[in-house]
């Protein structure tokens, strides 16, 4: 009855998550699990201070409440999982897709040409008020205006969308299932499940459930290169060789592949008081920054914007200066403004950009924002201070001095 209760809390939240509503929910359950004591930016830079790995395993399991035959009770797990809720990294917020879809809409260059549009629809109807059943120019101007925002805004959202679903489906690759030990039996369950001080089962081509410490191991490896940088396999081993918790043998991180061998641990740290949880909100903590051609957009948004509005000022002083009605003249002014637009820009930035990012998809190169294709493409020197892990995922000594 107690691990359908548990089954229940996650089916909740699986049901919830399907639905569509997974981002906002996972988010307040973390808030909730969290509230007044969520890390600051400054706390997570820190150097990671913990005695899990330094103290006798005896007294850690005691701390823990946990035994390494029998794990922990089905009513036990349930209340820490209760209390500290889904094994799982909290994702960084998220903007709603009705908000992404505005900012193409009505973000850059777009407010140029709707401006423009408005403009074409309030020189129609003056020119309609005036004098009924004359020119239509600028009625199917605006409208044409209107079509190149719109079709350019899905068209660019389409493409953004496409690259935030293949994003989403890349958190599939985090670990699925573990075994792990209850009530005197190991039984597969879902990692998120997980709670500190269960006893798991790894095994090698599994990704680590948890950061646990090790409690016994044959030939066992773990491929530490998404944390520390290390291409090759790392050893692992019951005992304690470093005061650095990176460093010792005897602990195991969530997320990291196991490459060789089989382990049994018990879990130390769940969720976002994983290593890589620290290294998750520290990178969810970066604003981001206007890329260099959204810069150049916005300049060049400024000073049409500051010509059209001078030129179109002069025409209707101008105009009216040499004996126009202030309409007419107003006419001049609205025209003058409408002209300095160029209609064609958006249009062809977009195609030019997408044709780009589907050249660079091909390359196994995915483009989560259009903009950041010309940033890429400015960009001539990339400094890295371990050499081939980038390009070979592997660290290699180029060069050596010696006296």
């Amino acid at each position: 009855m107690d691990e359908k209760k548990l089954d229940d809390l996650q089916g909740h939240e699986d049901n919830t998550r399907n639905g569509g509503h997974d981002t906002h929910d996972e988010h307040k359950e973390h808030h909730r699990r969290k509230k007044g004591q969520k890390p600051t930016i400054d706390d997570l830079k820190k150097e990671i201070h913990m005695d899990e790995h330094l103290i006798p395993l005896e007294e850690l399991l005691t701390r823990l409440g946990t035994d390494p035959t029998s794990g922990l009770s089905s009513e036990e797990a349930i209340r820490r999982y209760q209390k500290d809720g889904r094994n799982a990294i909290t994702p960084p917020p998220q903007t709603p897709e009705v908000i992404k879809f505005a900012k193409n809409m009505l973000g850059g260059f777009s407010i140029l040409l709707w401006m423009g549009a408005i403009l074409c629809f309030i020189a129609y109807g003056v020119q309609e008020a005036s004098s009924p059943g004359g020119p239509l120019d600028n009625l199917f101007l605006g409208i044409v205006l209107v079509l190149v925002v719109v079709i350019t805004g899905c068209f660019t959202y389409s493409q953004e969308s496409k690259s935030a679903r293949i994003m989403k489906s890349f958190l599939k690759l985090v670990p699925q299932r573990t075994y792990v030990m209850r009530n005197g039996k190991s039984k597969e369950t879902r990692v998120e499940r997980l709670v500190v001080g269960d006893i798991v089962d790894v095994k090698f081509g599994d990704r680590l459930p948890a950061d646990i410490r090790v409690i016994k191991c044959s030939g066992f490896k773990v491929d530490n290169s998404s944390i520390t940088g290390e291409s090759e396999p790392q050893s692992r081993s019951p005992d304690s060789c470093h005061e650095n918790p990176l460093e010792s043998k005897n602990l195991a991180f969530y997320s990291t592949n196991a490459v060789e061998g089989t382990c049994i641990g018990v879990v130390i740290k769940t969720g976002d008081q994983t290593v890589m949880g620290r290294i998750a909100q520290l990178t969810g903590s970066i604003q981001e920054e206007k890329t260099t051609l959204a810069i150049e957009i916005d300049h060049f948004i400024m000073l049409i914007s500051i010509f059209a509005v001078f030129i179109g000022i002069v025409f209707f002083v101008v105009a009216f200066l040499l004996g126009y009605k202030w309409l007419d003249a107003f006419i001049f002014l609205i025209g003058i403004i409408v002209a300095n637009v160029p209609e064609g820009l958006l249009p062809t930035v977009t195609v030019c950009l997408t044709l780009t990012a589907q050249r660079m998809k091909a390359k196994n190169c995915l483009v989560r924002k259009l903009e950041a294709v010309e940033t890429l493409g400015s960009t001539s020197v990339i400094c890295s201070d371990k050499t081939g892990t980038l390009t070979e995922n592997r660290m290699t000594v180029a060069h050596l001095w010696y006296e």
